[in-house]
């Protein structure tokens, strides 16, 4: 299913040359009283913040979380929920949850209430 919608589509089988409206843009500007779509730059060019970069940056880091996903000996941390090896993650017991150096230096010597524990490997 597509997010563009032909304004009338519904009413008859042809558009009668109605362009394409995305869904997402339709449902915002309806008379519901919903704030109006804003759309965002690419790259802001005065700012120091790069969006094509920081796109760039994310599908990198994901693609680097399927490769590790795809080891056999790999589970995901309990906080940042990215995937590491095993061995380069500590399980709390009390918890019942791996944790990443990152998230680990993070929590400190707090603790999280899990909903849902983790297996230990």
């Amino acid at each position: 299913m597509s997010n563009n919608y032909t304004p009338g589509s519904h009413d008859s089988p042809s558009n009668n040359g109605h362009s394409l409206v995305n869904r997402r843009e339709m449902h915002a500007s309806n008379m519901t009283g919903a704030l109006p779509v804003i759309k965002t730059p690419e790259r802001v060019v005065s700012g120091g913040f790069d969006f094509a970069q920081m796109l760039e940056s994310l599908h990198e880091l994901f693609e680097h979380d399927r490769q590790i996903a795809s080891q056999t000996h790999s589970t995901r941390c309990g906080l940042c929920y990215l995937h590491f090896v095993v061995s380069e993650l500590h399980y709390h017991e009390e918890e019942g949850f791996y944790v990443c150096q990152n998230c680990e230096q993070l929590l400190g010597k707090q603790k999280i209430p899990m909903l849902r524990q983790q297996q230990k490997l």
